[in-house]
C-alpha cells in the first residue's frame, strides 16, 4: 500500500524564503490517513516518544516504513539537493503539548532535515499552528504557517537560521517527526533521552494518573 502523495512531493517547489522549506497538505493520501490515523500509537504524556516505547503496528507501522524508504530519501536529495547517503534517521511521534511548547528554535546541528507530519483531524485554535519564522525573536514574523492536520507535510534543512514555533497552545496534537542527522551516535544517544522520559511518563501516570 502506498500512504504517501509523491507526485504532489514531485510537483511542489522548494520554497527558499526564509530558508528552504516545503509544505504539502494532505501528504498522506486521504483514504491512507484514515487508516494511518486509526493504528496512530498511544502516547503517555506530552514530548516527543520513541517508537521502542509505544505499540507500533498495522498502518502506522507501514507509513513509517515508507517514510524510511529509499523512494522518500530520494526525493528529499533531489528537492533539497543534499547526499543523504549513510545518513541514519529517527523519529518521534506525540500526541499533546503544552502551553510551554513551541518555544522559536532552529534544531539542533546534528539534525540536517527535519520531517513533520501532521496527524489532526482538524484544527481550529489559533496556536499550535508552526511558522516558518523570518527571526529568531518574533512569532508574527513568519512566511508561512503549516496547517496541522490531515496529513500536512513539512521538511525543512537545518540551519542556524531555521527558525520556528507556535503561539501557545495546550491540548491533543498529533504529529510525527523524521530527521536525517549526522551520525549514528546521535540517534543512540537522543533516543535514550526519549525513552527514559517516555518511562517517566509511563511511571507517573501509572502512580498518579
Amino acid at each position: 500500500m502506498t500512504y504517501l502523495d509523491f507526485d504532489a512531493l514531485e510537483a511542489t517547489p522548494l520554497a527558499r524564503d526564509p530558508y528552504d522549506h516545503l509544505v504539502i497538505e494532505n501528504f498522506i493520501l486521504p483514504d491512507a490517513f484514515k487508516k494511518v490515523s486509526a493504528d496512530f500509537p498511544a502516547v503517555p504524556g506530552p514530548g516527543s516518544h520513541p517508537p521502542s516505547e509505544l505499540d507500533i503496528r498495522g498502518d502506522f507501522n507501514g507509513l513509517m516504513e515508507e517514510l524510511n524508504g529509499e523512494r522518500f530519501r530520494k526525493a528529499m536529495e533531489a528537492k533539497f539537493d543534499v547526499d543523504l547517503t549513510d545518513r541514519p534517521t529517527m523519529y518521534t511521534v506525540r500526541g499533546f503539548v503544552r502551553e510551554k511548547d513551541g518555544e522559536i528554535h532552529t534544531d539542533s546541528k546534528t539534525k540536517i532535515l527535519t520531517v513533520l507530519l501532521y496527524m489532526n483531524e482538524g484544527w481550529e485554535s489559533d496556536g499550535g499552528r508552526l511558522r516558518i519564522l523570518r527571526s529568531g525573536t518574533d512569532i508574527e514574523q513568519f512566511s508561512s504557517e503549516v496547517p496541522p492536520y490531515g496529513g500536512t507535510l513539512l521538511v525543512f534543512r537545518r540551519s542556524d537560521h531555521s527558525w520556528h514555533g507556535h503561539k501557545p497552545h495546550s491540548g491533543p496534537r498529533r504529529a510525527i517527526q523524521l530527521n536525517w542527522v549526522t551520525t549514528q551516535d546521535v540517534v543512540d544517544r537522543e533516543q535514550q533521552r526519549h525513552r527514559f522520559s517516555t518511562r517517566v511518563k509511563k511511571l507517573t501516570s501509572a502512580l498518579f494518573g
